[in-house]
């Protein structure tokens, strides 16, 4: 009986590759380093891709135009308005219900914490630094549509408040201990 020939265009790393083939029509993505979740040694990394299509953080910075301090510190200012909002909820169908009354959840320490950052952020950066980020953190506006909304609408003006958006950056990596104000140098934070 004859030998079974193995196919030697075989290839164990096609079994493992787990990127995406296709995308979204309208899709906007970036590629970004990241740790591998499924790796067998720690420190191992892996290219994998991030959507800026609504996300004009995200866009600033895997077009290098700000930095990873920057980028951080701006993660650190919209996790904060998340954890502090108190906007509309989703009627939690568990809950026992009572003549249409819902009880306020109370305030957990973490938004108080985050609500009390935001207010010194607010203080450190003006009133009006503290709307530019606002629009472009927690809205998503860009440098054009602030300057539409404030009748600014020339290319001179969009580069102002792209410049004043990048000082906030700056400010917000200092109050979130990403940068350090007294060496003017960046730091990295430990993994």
């Amino acid at each position: 009986m004859g030998r079974v020939r193995r196919n030697s265009s075989y290839k164990l790393a096609k079994i493992y590759d787990r990127r995406s083939r296709e995308l979204p029509f309208n899709g906007e993505v970036a590629e970004i380093e990241v740790d591998d979740p499924m790796a067998l040694d720690s420190g191992d990394r892996i290219v994998a891709l991030r959507s800026i299509r609504s996300d004009p953080l995200g866009r600033l910075h895997s077009h290098h135009q700000i930095d990873e301090v920057q980028y951080r510190g701006g993660r650190a200012f919209q996790s904060d308005w998340e954890r502090a909002e108190r906007g509309p909820q989703a009627v939690d169908p568990t809950r026992e219900y009572v003549d249409g009354a819902r009880t306020r959840e109370p305030v957990t320490e973490s938004q108080r914490q985050a609500v009390l950052r935001l207010n010194r952020i607010e203080r450190e950066l003006g009133t009006d630094g503290a709307a530019l980020v606002h629009d472009v953190l927690v809205l998503g506006l860009t440098m054009d549509q602030i300057g539409q909304r404030r009748a600014a609408r020339t290319q001179r003006w969009n580069d102002f408040f792209a410049r004043r958006f990048r000082e906030c950056l700056d400010r917000l990596a200092l109050i979130y201990g990403f940068a350090t104000e007294a060496t003017g140098r960046r730091s990295e934070p430990h993994r």
